[in-house]
């Protein structure tokens, strides 16, 4: 052990002897800010998937046809879309739910089923959504207390990490992080979903503009 010791200490002897004492050395450090991929769209749905949250591509013709085929899917009737979301959506919904208003309180949104949401950035190495809460996200807790989330992510939103995404945030303002449905293993290791947040996340990813 004592001659391991002394063979580390002596490196280290070694590689200071050179160095000005009182005046630290300078240490370049040149870090890649980003790491591209050659299909950010299609990693970004392939490990969105990974999370167990429902992927889907569709055209933006089509969108408000699969936000209602989504909403249907989970079983939701009561629904609610945020301030700024586009009044198509709304409309594409007829008959068959119940629409909540946006400065639905506490307890009323403890009665909605989904919230369908715009977001602000997709993460494509990560497979996460972040939200800024901005027109057509809504407040955190209209997308934390619902039991499901519909989040419609266009192409042009997603980046390949999260310096990329993070470059494209206001750090003033409040921020969500998404990587699947709200899930804890914390208890003798068993998978619970829709603890801190929805327990299903249905993704919609549309072309650009």
């Amino acid at each position: 052990m004592t001659d391991a010791r002394e063979a580390v200490l002596g490196r280290v002897r070694r590689a200071l002897s050179g160095a000005h004492r009182g005046s630290p050395q300078e240490v370049r450090r040149d870090y890649r800010t980003t790491r591209p991929v050659e299909d950010p769209v299609g990693l970004f749905c392939e490990r969105v998937a990974d999370y167990r949250a429902t992927v889907e591509r569709t055209s933006g013709e089509g969108l408000p046809a699969a936000i209602a085929a989504a909403a249907r899917g989970a079983g939701a009737t009561r629904l609610l879309t945020p301030d700024g979301a586009p009044q198509v959506w709304s409309s594409a919904l007829g008959d068959d739910f119940q629409l909540v208003g946006a400065d639905a309180d506490t307890a009323a949104l403890d009665q909605v089923d989904a919230v369908i949401t715009t977001a602000a950035v997709g993460i494509a190495t990560t497979g996460t959504i972040v939200l800024d809460h901005g027109p057509g996200q809504g407040r955190r807790a209209a997308t934390l207390v619902p039991d499901v989330h519909v989040c419609v992510v266009a192409e042009r939103q997603v980046v390949d990490d999260v310096p990329a995404a993070l470059s494209r945030l206001d750090p003033a303002r409040p921020m969500t992080f998404i990587s699947g449905p709200s899930a804890t293993s914390d208890i003798e290791l068993n998978r619970v979903e829709g603890v801190h947040g929805p327990r299903k996340l249905h993704v919609l990813v549309v072309p650009e503009d």
